[in-house]
């Protein structure tokens, strides 16, 4: 099955890097990029055009200005013109540089657009790349909460009805953040790591009921909600099966695959009288325990000299 491929418009990398228009050929709303790296083209302006990428945005940066301006007028000509009929989605130009006059007259004879950074340049390109990078993430979308505890970020998954929306207002109440209900979208940023966020048309509602849809961050103030949160912990609420051995110890972590990056996770059994919101709150400061090398079921077993039968 051939993999999504998806696309964000450049007027978003414009505003996340703080660019500014020289020219462009439309509304940068109409532009779109699907590449998720930039590119300085250096070689390409030495005339070396293989391999070239024209998918992704370049960045003219000092060094690639300098040799430029070092060049026959006749050569810079040929380059620039080359770099530009192969219409990338934008040439940004750093450090409050002026474009050359070439550079404006072939963006405007290919159709493509020139930006202006205030940035160095590769402050600059890691500000692009981390944009791009999340925009254009491969992403998934689960019904669940995401919440933010102690730092770490929680996605509660579980049927309907098994009181994953009233946790995380238990939760909200006691000072930790909410960042989605009911649905979470989900996107794998770099092979480790994936970050949840919450569709844009339902951020910070949440839906309990026997009450209805609440405002979190009208309600509780802009400090209970987020935007997006890196998913460090997946929790499954159950109802309570007598008949199921639960995980008592915590010895070994078990994992969720999410868009192929393993997230710790567990099974939480639901039952009159368990205060889930104190349960998750203890499974955050857990997890971040174990994560800077501390594991106390560990500990207890060298306590009682078992630590090598396991």
């Amino acid at each position: 099955m051939e993999e999504q491929q998806f696309s964000v418009t450049l007027d978003r990398v414009a505003e996340e890097s703080g660019l500014t228009v020289a020219y462009t050929p439309r509304d940068l709303k109409e532009i779109k990029v699907y590449a998720a790296e930039v590119y300085r083209p250096g070689i390409m302006l030495a005339g070396y055009y293989q391999y070239f990428d024209s998918a992704r945005i370049q960045i003219i940066g000092l060094t690639e200005m300098s040799y430029l301006n070092e060049l026959e007028p006749e050569i810079r000509r040929t380059h620039l013109e080359k770099l530009f009929s192969f219409q990338p989605p934008a040439v940004v130009i750093s450090r409050d540089m002026e474009p050359l006059p070439e550079m404006t007259e072939f963006a405007k004879q290919y159709g493509v657009a020139l930006l202006l950074s205030s940035e160095m340049t590769s402050p600059l390109m890691s500000s692009m790349i981390t944009t791009l990078n999340t925009e254009l993430a491969p992403r998934i979308t689960r019904h669940g909460v995401l919440v933010e505890v102690y730092g770490e970020g929680i996605l509660i998954m579980g049927d309907s009805g098994v009181g994953k929306s009233e946790t995380a207002i238990e939760l909200v109440k006691r000072g930790h953040r909410l960042i989605a209900d009911d649905a979470v979208e989900l996107r794998r940023v770099s092979s480790h790591k994936i970050m949840g966020s919450a569709p844009e048309n339902i951020r910070h509602f949440i839906e309990l009921r026997g009450i209805g849809i609440i405002n979190v961050a009208r309600l509780f103030g802009i400090g209970a909600v987020k935007n997006s949160v890196e998913v460090e912990i997946v929790v499954e609420l159950e109802p309570w099966d007598r008949t199921k051995n639960y995980d008592r110890t915590g010895l070994e972590t078990q994992t969720y695959d999410i868009l192929g990056v393993k997230v710790p996770s567990m099974v939480i059994p639901v039952m009159p009288g368990r205060n889930l919101a104190v349960i998750l709150e203890t499974a955050a400061m857990n997890n971040r325990s174990k994560e800077m090398g501390y594991n106390a079921a560990r500990e207890l077993l060298k306590h009682l000299g078992l630590e090598n039968d396991f």
